[in-house]
């Protein structure tokens, strides 16, 4: 989405209407009518903070993925017995046989099977 002609630099796009139901259908939302106009003020502010965070001198900054030094905290992987089918399927809630059974979870409508 690029921002209309004669755009400061730093400015973040105002969204407009059209724009917000283009997003909702790609993400696959329904929006009511009345909801749009709130969405696109509430993402244009998201937009707006965006830009402002865009500004930020962060020369000298190094990447990090956590604020606070971490080390692992996993323990060593010391093989185990594994357990019996019975021991396994003891607390299930439905089984045949030796298996799971489990509700469908795909739409035969939408590919599956």
């Amino acid at each position: 989405m690029s921002p209309p002609p004669n755009t400061p630099p730093n400015a973040s796009p105002t969204l407009d209407e059209s724009q917000i139901r283009h997003i909702a259908k790609l993400a696959c939302l329904k929006l009511a009518p009345d909801d749009v106009p709130r969405y696109a003020q509430q993402l244009s502010s998201i937009l707006d903070y965006v830009a402002q965070l865009k500004t930020v001198n962060v020369t000298g900054v190094e990447p990090m993925s956590h604020p606070l030094p971490l080390r692992n905290a996993m323990r060593n992987d010391i093989p185990t017995p594994a357990l019996s089918v019975d021991q396994v399927l003891a607390n299930a809630p439905a089984k045949d046989g030796p298996y799971f059974t489990v509700p469908k979870v795909l739409d035969t409508a939408l590919g599956g099977s």
